[in-house]
């Protein structure tokens, strides 16, 4: 993996905010230029005895060490900080970056990406990879400029020895590129390890009512445990790579450090250089070796973080959901065309749609029935623009809903489906839903879903937090407070897909009744598998192999005795039932 361009595209996320990081470098410099003082010190002292190299107060000594001390504490704090604001500034925007591309991220990334993964991609990636290299930059400042500073004093007292240190570095290079590349190596199959074990999390936290239905607690645990295991051996892997580089360099760095104390103290016998010379020499070079082990130690979190940016910067190029309309609509009538219309999901041999001609007029009720397969749920998501035709043209009053933008079209549509989503909100902020907010109007959609009444029980009425997913309200609420949901937005077409087959009687009526009072005032669609619930939709349309193979009212079909007669006859539906509404 090559992790040079992803460090390249990181700095551009930096780039805004490279005045805090040149003031933090600034700083990190002042204060490693108060480093080489000590050895200074030491030099003059020996040199010129205690005595005559005092030609001070006394009194200052203690003044100047306390001050020189608290310069450099304080210098380094204003590194640390400055970096660390435009880190976290740098996070913030990478949070945001994720979170668009998934929004808008075409649909076929929903069908890989679980939504466990999802939020640790966006919330915890950002972070651990920008503090890695936050603090892998800070100890580079640090201690790189404090041996930056240690090395020029160094070079200042005998610039000939100090050349010896050059001797090492071809073997520290060979050391840093071996170590750097197995880092790499072992670092992405410890990330995409950890990845996986969100997800297996993710699993069992959605589905735990399956998981205790099937008694499958240790099988999950099993599952989550040899995950766990692949990737605690992974991330050992990768601590033991890391943990290399540390005595590799150390002894690469020692070799040279005895060769010029060797000779450094040849030179003081053979009386070339002075005690004090060589003093703040060795002083300052044996300084240099603390710095020198934490630069060493970098490797790992410089990788690790360049891991989880290439990981961040991989789902901000998710490509976008196409959209190549350029028209608006404000308020449709609702009058639906489907012309010839063929759709094939990539991988499928078989076409989900097959010339597909069907017609929805204004104010209508028309449902869609047939077995699953026959492309029910297609039509409504071609409708909606989530999958687009191979062939033939879908319009909403009469425009090409391909030239529409898919906000624009959208805003047409309200959708209710058995598979209900909902927020951990208030009730009334989920009825509102990404609308302008209007509290009357909260009061009136909620009456209107036949909620109201349970509503005015609770403590703080339309203002209950109601769970993650609506935890807290029974599956009729639920599918009510959805109904309210789509009342509040208000749109010429309505969508309902399954949304009462999985409630019981009493809740599928009170369900039902809310939808009755918009027949003929709406563009209903109804998908339905329960029969009895569509009987007096104005039009029902039976689809079978992705096109329409017969379509007419309940009686009429009943007297075809062709496929819906069929499907009838077994739900066991008496022809002349009373009863029904629309779902």
């Amino acid at each position: 993996m090559n992790l040079k361009p992803v460090a390249a595209r990181l700095l551009t996320y930096a780039r805004p905010y490279k005045w805090a990081g040149l003031l933090g470098i600034l700083a990190f410099f002042l204060s490693a230029a108060i480093e080489p003082v000590l050895p200074a010190l030491l030099h003059r002292m020996l040199d010129k005895g205690f005595k005559d190299a005092l030609g001070y107060p006394l009194w200052l000594v203690p003044v100047v060490i306390i001050g020189l001390f608290t310069a450099r504490g304080t210098l380094a704090f204003a590194g640390n900080y400055l970096l660390g604001w435009a880190s976290s500034r740098v996070v913030l925007d990478l949070r945001s970056d994720l979170v668009g591309a998934i929004l808008r991220a075409d649909a076929r990334l929903y069908s890989s990406l679980s939504p466990g993964v999802a939020a640790s991609r966006v919330i915890n990636d950002p972070q651990t990879t920008t503090g890695a290299l936050a603090g892998a930059i800070t100890t580079v400042l640090r201690d790189g400029t404090t041996l930056l500073a240690l090395l020029g004093y160094i070079f200042y007292l005998n610039w000939k020895l100090s050349l010896l240190s050059f001797v090492t570095l071809p073997l520290l290079a060979l050391v840093v590129r071996k170590v750097h590349a197995r880092t790499v190596r072992v670092g992405s199959l410890s990330y995409e390890s950890q990845n996986r074990l969100v997800g297996i999390v993710d699993d069992f936290t959605r589905a735990w009512r399956v998981v205790r239905t099937f008694d499958a607690g240790d099988f999950e645990r099993k599952r989550f445990d040899a995950e766990a295991s692949r990737l605690r051996r992974a991330q050992m892997k990768t601590l033991a790579a890391g943990a290399m580089m540390t005595p590799l360099t150390q002894i690469a760095a020692s070799t040279g450090v005895a060769l010029i104390l060797t000779l450094g103290l040849a030179q003081a016998r053979a009386g070339t250089s002075s005690v004090g010379e060589f003093v703040a020499f060795i002083t300052a070079l044996l300084m240099t070796i603390g710095p020198m082990r934490h630069l060493a130690d970098i490797t790992q979190p410089v990788v690790s973080g360049l891991i989880g940016a290439n990981a961040c910067f991989s789902l901000i190029d998710t490509p976008k959901e196409p959209d190549s309309g350029t028209r608006e609509i404000s308020h449709c009538r609702g009058d639906i065309s489907f012309q010839d219309v063929r759709i094939r999901y990539p991988g499928s041999e078989q076409p989900a749609l097959t010339d597909l001609n069907l017609e929805i007029h204004a104010g209508k009720t028309v449902a869609l029935v047939g077995p699953s397969g026959s492309g029910k749920t297609t039509a409504v998501s071609s409708l909606l623009g989530f999958v687009a035709p191979r062939a033939g043209v879908i319009t909403l009053d009469g425009i090409d809903i391909q030239t529409l933008r898919k906000a624009s079209l959208r805003q047409q549509f309200a959708v209710v489906s058995q598979d209900i989503v909902l927020f951990d909100e208030t009730i009334a902020a989920n009825v509102i839903y990404a609308q302008p907010p209007d509290l009357q109007r909260v009061e009136t959609a909620l009456r209107a879903a036949n909620l109201w009444d349970f509503v005015q029980t609770l403590p703080e009425g339309m203002h209950t937090t109601i769970g993650t997913n609506g935890s807290r309200l029974s599956g009729g609420q639920r599918q009510r407070l959805a109904i309210a949901r789509a009342l509040y937005k208000d749109s010429p077409i309505w969508v309902f897909d399954e949304a009462t087959s999985a409630l019981d009687t009493e809740s599928e009526r009170i369900v039902q009744q809310s939808i009755d009072q918009w027949h003929g005032r709406k563009t209903l669609i109804l998908i339905a598998h329960r029969l009895s619930t569509i009987r007096n939709a104005d039009r029902i349309c039976v689809l079978a192999d992705g096109r329409v193979a017969e379509s007419g009212t309940h009686a009429e079909l009943m007297e075809r005795r062709g496929l819906y007669a069929g499907m009838v006859s077994a739900q066991a539906l008496p022809a002349n039932a009373t009863e029904g509404a629309f779902a």
